[in-house]
């Protein structure tokens, strides 16, 4: 029993593959693109524990792909040329083509990925991609545009409890003491969607019982021995749980609570670009029109980053930290842009009202195309009353103040401009 439980209980087909269902059930875009026998090259984005490595071992099992695998840690651009040069040597891409799974691919540098692109293009090689890391910030855009994107999800506590029951009936370990569930709620909160990290706890847990001994599985044994363990571990385990609780103490306004946090992602190694991101969200989810000042501060920050390193960057995440944890908050632009992008997925594709539209040709011109468009510059105060939105929309307000001053400020502008515009039901 030297491999770990995670480990052990990798499933050996697509059917036995639990979660990421808006990929794999029948009408998802990844399981008709390979029903069709089709594999291109892809990105697995999405937090640790969710099966990325797995799904690509799948996939290259399910349609006889020659599979190789890297490391974006141990692996450089010889690396990457010798699989290549063994594929073209081999002749494999000209029948089914050889997949290349790249683990952590954000770690790869520019060169390191530019490496890949001839091999992707020429489609010698199909590039599966694993990373933990929005691709759009740590993919080069050559390589990102030659690669579909999939985000996959974290497991629901279905999910968990059906690999737990999976893991308890087949794994010659388990199977092999008596186990007592009595509760589970302590372990699918600490695995937060994280598969790997379940078993991985799991199977922990029943090792501190003697091996004839009843394992009694309760939420506070559970607890107790998490809180052992507990460690930062930027490439997982704790990274989401940490920078969770370093936005949540910004939000919450705790400048205190915000640099602890901080510095535990300091001293855990983490990529300060990586905190400085996640401050520019802050900055506009959080704060936004309450007090602009923030994003532009938090965009120095990532800036300044860049150009100086650890350990002096720190002053820096710690001033951005601070200014945003005492700013006013207020979530106005954030719950604005997705009540309209709720509208836009429920109404569809609204035409555009034709005083709004451009006319670039003289037919354009002759259907009325931009005709009673009125130059706001061209009225007192650089304002007209006119239509904006679509028809069925014309009166809609997307925006709504919170208790800010500043928004509150905004919202009365708008009702004076706007008198007839009615708040959404």
């Amino acid at each position: 029993m030297s491999a770990p439980l995670a480990e052990r209980m990798r499933p050996k087909s697509l059917d036995e593959y639990i979660g990421q269902e808006h990929l794999l059930r029948k009408e998802g875009s990844l399981r008709k693109a390979i029903d069709a026998g089709i594999l291109p090259s892809l990105i697995f984005w999405g937090p640790p524990g969710v099966g990325k490595t797995t799904l690509a071992h799948l996939l290259a099992n399910h349609l006889n792909r020659p599979f190789y695998t890297l490391s974006a840690i141990s692996s450089g651009v010889k690396d990457v040329r010798d699989i290549i040069q063994k594929v073209e040597s081999g002749g494999m891409f000209r029948e089914n083509g050889a997949v290349l799974f790249i683990d952590e691919i954000h770690r790869f540098s520019k060169s390191q990925q530019d490496s890949l692109l001839g091999a992707v293009e020429k489609g010698t090689i199909t590039l599966i991609g694993a990373t933990t890391e929005n691709p759009s910030f740590e993919v080069i855009s050559a390589l990102l545009s030659r690669c579909q994107v999939y985000t996959l999800e974290s497991h629901s506590v279905a999910d968990l409890k059906l690999l737990l029951d999976r893991a308890i009936k087949n794994d010659s370990f388990l199977k092999s003491r008596k186990i007592d569930l009595k509760e589970t709620n302590a372990l699918m909160a600490v695995a937060g969607g994280d598969a790997r990290k379940m078993l991985n706890l799991f199977e922990m847990v029943v090792g501190t019982f003697p091996a004839d001994q009843k394992v009694v599985i309760t939420d506070e044994l559970v607890h107790n021995l998490a809180q052992q363990r507990i460690r930062y571990d930027k490439d997982g385990e704790q990274h989401y749980d940490i920078i969770s609780a370093f936005i949540k103490s910004i939000r919450g306004s705790d400048p205190d609570a915000a640099i602890y946090w901080l510095a535990r992602m300091i001293e855990g190694g983490e990529d300060p670009k990586f905190i400085a991101r996640r401050l520019l969200i802050s900055a506009s989810e959080d704060i936004g029109l309450a007090n602009p000042t923030a994003l532009i501060l938090a965009n120095n920050t990532f800036q300044a980053i860049q150009v100086i390193g650890w350990p002096e960057a720190r002053i820096i995440l710690a001033e951005c930290t601070i200014y945003l944890a005492t700013s006013p908050k207020g979530n106005a632009a954030y719950m604005a842009i997705n009540e309209a992008m709720e509208v836009v997925r429920r109404t569809g594709d609204l035409p555009v009202p034709l005083h709004l539209r451009n006319a670039p040709t003289k037919l354009m011109k002759e259907l009325g195309y931009g005709a009673e468009y009125q130059y706001a510059h061209d009225f007192k105060g650089n304002f007209v009353a006119q239509q904006y939105l679509p028809d069925e929309l014309k009166d809609r307000t997307f925006f709504h103040h919170g208790s800010s001053k500043r928004e509150q400020e905004i919202a009365e502008q708008i009702k004076m401009l706007w008198p007839s515009k009615k708040p959404s039901a």
